[in-house]
Parts: C-alpha cells; sequence; structure tokens
C-alpha cells in the first residue's frame, strides 16, 4: 500500500494551528486530487483542506473539534487504491487489550480528578489580553486570583508584567508536602501483565486547591416567549476582537462630504462595455479603493500599526475590505499591494474577493496582513457610520450611501443650485498615534481624489 500523509497546510504568517469542523469523507471513502477532505476554521477564517493526490482515505488521526498544529499529518490516504486485510486478532490479545485500556482509563479519572478545573474566562467581567489568558492556562492561575491581580495598564489591566511577577511571587512561597510516592498496580491478563502506574491523591497534601469555576450563566427567557440564541464561533470571535479593539485604540473620527456626480456619471456611461470586454462588473468599491490608495502613498503615517512604545511603518499597501456574508457575521478580505494594481486589476480582485468571502471559500492568507481597512456602510442605506478600528491597524474609512442632494455649483457666471451625487466619508482613527492633522488631511485627500476623477477616462 502506498501511503500518502495528509498534513494541515500552511494558511500564513500568522497561523500555526486550527481546529477541525467536520470531516466530509470518512474512511474507506475515495477521495479525488483537490477534492475536499475536510473542514477547519482558525481564528481567522473558515476553510477546506484538499487532497493532493486521489486514493482512498484509510485513517483519520484526528477528530471533530481537535486543535492541529500546521504542518500535522492529519489523515492517511492510500493512493494505490486498495489495503491489504489484516488477520482479526485472537480473543486472549482482545481481552488483554480491553483490560488495559481499562486500567489506563482508572489512572486517567485519578489524575483528571486531581487537576485544577480549566480556567473559564467568559465567567470574568474584566477584559484579560490572549496573552494575559494563555499565560494564566499554562501557569493554573484561577480566574479568581486572576481578577485579583493588581494590574498596571490602562483602566487597570493586567498586564504580561502582572501576571509573570505574580506567578513568580507564588513560585517562591514555600512548597506543600509532597504526595504519597505511586504505587505499582499490576493488570493480570491471559498472556500480558501490565504495571501501571497510579498516583495516590491526598485533597490535604497533594497541592493548592483549586478555585471552583463558575457555571456559566445562560439568560432564562422571563415569559417564555423570548428566544434565547447562542452566538455561533465567528460571532464570539467578531466580539472579541471589536471590545479589544476599544479598549487598545483612543477612537477618534474625522467626517467630509464629497461631490461624486463625476465618478457615477462616468460608471453609467462605461460599465455595460466594461463587462462585456472584462467579464466583470464594475462596482464603486474598487475606484475607491483607488483613490485611498493614492492617499496612503501621500500620507503614509496612517499605514503603520503599534506595538507598545514603537510604531511599525509598513511598506505594502495592502487594504482590507470589510465584506458581510449572508448569515450576516462580518469578514475582512485583503486586497494584496493595492497601490500596484490599475482599476480594472482592483475590479478583478475586489469582485473574487467578495464572491469567495460569501461562499466562505477564503484561504486564511487571504485576511491577514491588511495595513488599512475600507468598509462601505452605504450597501446598508446608511449616510455615514463610526467604523471600529481593525487591529492591528491605526484607521479605517466607512463609505457612505451615494445619494442626490441639491448643492449649491459655483460656476463663472455665478452660483446655483443643481443635482449632485454626493456621499460621506466617514474616517476612524488611534488618536494615540494620528492626530486630527493627519486622520483629516488623509480623509480630504482621499475627497480630492474622488472629486477629480475625469468622466472622459479610458479603462
Amino acid at each position: 500500500m502506498a501511503k500518502f500523509e495528509l498534513k494541515l497546510p500552511k494558511m500564513g504568517e500568522s497561523v500555526a494551528e486550527a481546529t477541525i469542523t467536520n470531516w466530509l469523507k470518512k474512511v474507506g471513502d475515495k477521495i479525488e486530487a483537490d477534492e475536499a477532505v475536510l473542514e477547519i476554521a482558525t481564528d481567522k477564517v473558515d476553510s477546506e483542506v484538499p487532497s493532493e493526490v486521489s486514493g482512498t482515505l484509510v485513517e483519520i488521526l484526528f477528530q471533530v473539534d481537535d486543535v492541529v498544529k500546521v504542518g500535522q499529518t492529519i489523515a492517511i490516504i492510500d493512493t494505490e487504491g486498495g489495503s491489504t486485510p489484516v488477520d482479526s486478532p485472537k480473543e486472549e490479545v482482545v481481552e488483554a487489550v480491553a483490560q488495559i485500556e481499562k486500567a489506563i482509563e482508572v489512572v486517567k479519572e485519578t489524575v483528571q480528578a486531581a487537576a485544577p478545573a480549566e480556567v473559564d474566562f467568559s465567567a470574568s467581567e474584566k477584559f484579560f489580553s490572549p496573552l494575559v489568558k494563555n499565560i494564566a492556562k499554562e501557569e493554573g492561575v484561577s480566574i479568581s486570583e486572576l481578577e485579583n491581580i493588581k494590574g498596571s495598564g490602562k483602566e487597570g489591566r493586567v498586564t504580561k508584567d502582572d501576571i509573570i511577577a505574580y506567578v513568580k511571587e507564588r513560585t517562591n512561597k514555600p512548597a506543600v508536602a509532597p504526595a504519597p510516592k505511586a504505587e505499582p498496580v499490576t493488570v493480570e491478563t491471559p498472556k500480558a501483565e501490565v504495571k501501571v502506574e497510579t498516583p495516590k491523591v491526598d485533597p490535604e497534601t497533594s497541592g493548592p486547591k483549586s478555585e471552583p469555576t463558575p457555571e456559566k450563566k445562560i439568560p432564562v427567557s422571563v415569559n417564555g416567549q423570548d428566544e434565547i440564541i447562542e452566538m455561533d464561533r465567528m460571532r464570539k470571535l467578531i466580539s472579541g476582537y471589536m471590545v479589544a479593539s476599544k479598549q487598545t485604540s483612543a477612537h477618534v473620527q474625522s467626517f467630509i462630504e464629497v461631490d461624486v456626480t463625476s465618478i457615477v456619471n462616468w460608471r453609467n456611461k462605461v460599465k455595460d462595455a466594461f463587462e462585456k470586454r472584462e467579464g466583470e462588473k464594475l462596482t464603486f468599491t474598487p475606484i475607491f479603493m483607488e483613490a485611498v490608495a493614492k492617499a496612503i502613498k501621500d500620507f503614509p503615517m496612517i499605514n503603520i500599526s503599534v506595538e507598545g512604545d514603537y510604531i511599525i511603518k509598513k511598506k505594502n499597501i495592502n487594504l482590507g475590505m470589510a465584506a458581510a456574508l449572508p448569515n450576516g457575521n462580518l469578514i475582512v478580505p485583503v486586497i494584496k499591494n493595492a497601490d500596484m494594481l490599475n482599476l480594472v486589476g482592483l475590479t478583478k480582485t475586489v469582485n473574487d474577493l467578495a464572491n469567495r468571502a460569501r461562499n466562505n471559500q477564503l484561504k486564511p492568507d487571504e485576511i491577514q496582513g491588511g495595513t488599512y481597512t475600507v468598509t462601505n456602510v452605504g450597501t446598508f442605506g446608511s449616510v455615514f457610520g463610526t467604523p471600529i478600528i481593525n487591529q492591528p491597524q491605526v484607521a479605517i474609512l466607512a463609505l457612505g450611501a451615494i445619494r442626490k442632494v441639491p448643492a449649491v455649483i459655483e460656476a463663472p457666471t455665478g452660483d446655483y443650485i443643481g443635482i449632485r451625487h454626493k456621499m460621506f466619508l466617514s474616517h476612524s482613527y488611534d488618536h494615540r498615534v494620528v492626530d486630527g492633522s493627519l486622520g483629516g488631511q488623509f480623509v480630504k485627500r482621499v475627497a480630492d481624489y474622488l472629486e477629480g476623477f475625469s468622466e472622459n477616462r479610458e479603462f
């Protein structure tokens, strides 16, 4: 049998692991090359893992909800289409294995009973960063201990240094009496003898008592008519990201109204010919993305991120475009090196990312690496909005709905009232590193590029 090891593929520089959410194939199923075998989820996006070869799935190494590291083998595929049948094990061996497994289960239950309960951070109303949570889990710091640590961060938040100092202080305290030495337990089998070390656990001497983990509060409908709906995995992630962003960045906004009459007229004039030639629908989004990319080149300090006391100035202009999913959730695919694409290239990229986002076909790498984000709130009729910054970026632009409005038009012969197509741009930025002058000048430059759009432009 020629075996092929199906491994969890690399999914971007910052993605090291993924959770298996669904196996699309079961053992014994035939698989074609490039056919999806399973579905996975990262903290960024859900996606499928295809097979690189054709064959038969002969072994599944991980189950649903298991967390797998990038590069780990997750399944075995027989590329020759058949496997040699294995003789049935003898009764004595089966019985021996059963007794061994039973003994191991006893040991597991004993050890698990002595182990401290896993920390449930959802039971706390305080915010803890992912790094602090990971340290707490690794060091066995209970939720009540974590809440009592005096934080040195903003608004009393517990920082990495705070929890490390707490762990060191706790470690230096006098050790408790050691647990009694484990005694061997012998399991007799017809043709095998297995010795399993079963530790004796004394609750008085086995170590510090762990705090009981409070049960997760589930809301109850008082009148029996309200529907209680638990957030899905993506909504929980979005919720966490939004709260963390507001607690990290000092959000301020600048607004500007833009006359986009020339853009509307030009698009109406060329959209049919554009679709016939390029096979793509021409929307307003790539036109706006082009203007944003140009403005970022003029004001590169808007294309940055913050780490502690340091500012990281990004070389590439990677524009995130917030896209609404059919289930109501939100995802932000990224147009890499947007400043290097012309309008046709931007149109093709925008349409491709939007379509695959709606069909849950984005790759993890396609929603990473963004340096600035644009969200089109006008799609839903909003005139303007105040979007939350997509961390670790420092700014985000909201595009309002395009409306026909009466406006004063300046002409050589005098001013007059006319009907114009106008929209609002809402710029949210992080006041820690972006002051009002830069935030305002940037959005004004975007408006200038849009208002300077020529109706005679070739595509």
